[in-house]
């Protein structure tokens, strides 16, 4: 019985750990989580407008605006910017990412897939390191962006993303990712890049737009700083989302383990008393034995 007392010690040893850890990371997690949203929710009606604004420019004028980076193609190529986190312990949160990645792959790129045209830039290294697991064609030029997360690093992904659409090396670039709701809610999305999607159901709200300078030269000057503010915005939102969803992830692992600990102190002193019983009984009968 001393066995098994030991054991059961152990365990709660144990247990009381590695609750120690989840408390210290939800902590951790909380703090970062405050610094993310407070960025992000700076950052979304700013880059929401923006996108807005092209968009409305790009469905209402008449003539073509933007150049290639405006205009639909047969799309043969593909590129998914899928941004997961760098570190685990967050629930089901890359997972879903992932998950929504290869929805997109095989309910609307099946067969580009087959034919090996579809590629994936992963920022973050889960992203990465799952895709690159299983023989996907991901690069990792970006993977290490959160090491380091600032405007410009995120505009260098941007920038090499449009340059390489005007090359023509891809026909369509969507983003994957996690739209921040709240701590305990994110919402995985697939959402287009390039072209420049058109806003659907203009027709009769045309928006009256004064170019000052002209139209081409302000369309070409917006066009990449609104993209590299897109991508930007949708990295903020997955760095929140992270925080957000590993510190739930900790609070949810620590109420385990009070739980877990209110089961293995109660079979520690169910085995405890049962070993104290089995002692006073040998004793009472040696004692009997003896009188005997």
């Amino acid at each position: 019985m001393s066995g098994a007392l030991k054991e059961v010690r152990n365990r709660i040893k144990s247990v009381q750990s590695t609750q120690q850890i989840t408390k210290a990371m939800k902590m951790v997690s909380a703090a970062k989580l405050r610094r993310a949203q407070d960025a992000i929710t700076q950052m979304r009606p700013y880059a929401r407008k923006l996108q807005e604004m092209l968009s409305n420019i790009v469905s209402n004028t008449e003539e073509e605006v933007g150049g290639s980076l405006a205009t639909a193609r047969p799309v043969e190529k593909v590129l998914l910017i899928v941004i997961t986190s760098d570190r685990g312990l967050a629930g089901a949160y890359n997972a879903n990412i992932i998950k929504a990645a290869k929805v997109a792959i095989n309910e609307r790129y099946a067969q580009q897939f087959a034919k090996g045209n579809v590629h994936i830039w992963g920022i973050g290294k889960k992203g990465y390191e799952h895709f690159l697991r299983l023989n996907y064609n991901v690069h990792a030029d970006f993977k290490d962006i959160f090491l380091n997360l600032r405007f410009d690093t995120v505009q260098a992904c941007a920038s090499a993303a449009v340059k390489a659409f005007e090359a023509k090396e891809y026909d369509a670039v969507e983003l994957v990712y996690s739209e921040f709701r709240n701590a305990a809610t994110q919402r995985f999305t697939v959402e287009p890049f390039l072209p420049i999607p058109k806003v659907t159901g203009t027709v009769g709200k045309k928006s009256d737009f004064i170019f000052e300078p002209a139209k081409e030269e302000l369309i070409a000057e917006l066009m990449p700083k609104i993209l590299n503010t897109q991508l930007y915005k949708a990295v903020l939102d997955a760095n929140a989302s992270e925080h957000g969803a590993r510190m739930t992830a900790m609070d949810k692992a620590s109420e385990n383990a009070n739980e877990l600990l209110k089961n293995l102190k109660l079979s520690y002193n169910r085995a405890r008393q049962a070993a104290i019983t089995t002692e006073l009984t040998e004793i009472v009968s040696g004692a009997a034995a003896l009188q005997g």
